[in-house]
């Protein structure tokens, strides 16, 4: 799954984290550790079963900084 980040540095590869599920009126969204970084909105049926994670990469793009963390689902 792939988590926005707007600044570099506050994570590495490797790192486990807890993963924080808010709900909208129609989609589910994620929340990576202490707000380091937010995911974009799922439907029900993409929704995770486990509330932990490991970052897998960081990567800077020209649209900024994004983390793709692999879960055991």
């Amino acid at each position: 799954m792939e988590f926005k980040m707007e600044r570099t540095g506050l994570l590495e590869v490797g790192d486990v984290l807890p993963v924080t599920e808010s709900k909208l009126p129609n989609s589910w969204y994620y929340t990576l550790g202490k707000a380091y970084a937010m995911s974009a909105n799922y439907e029900f049926r993409e929704r995770l079963k486990t509330r932990e994670g490991t970052v897998v990469e960081v990567k800077e793009t020209p649209k900024g900084y994004y983390v793709i963390v692999e879960f055991d689902e």
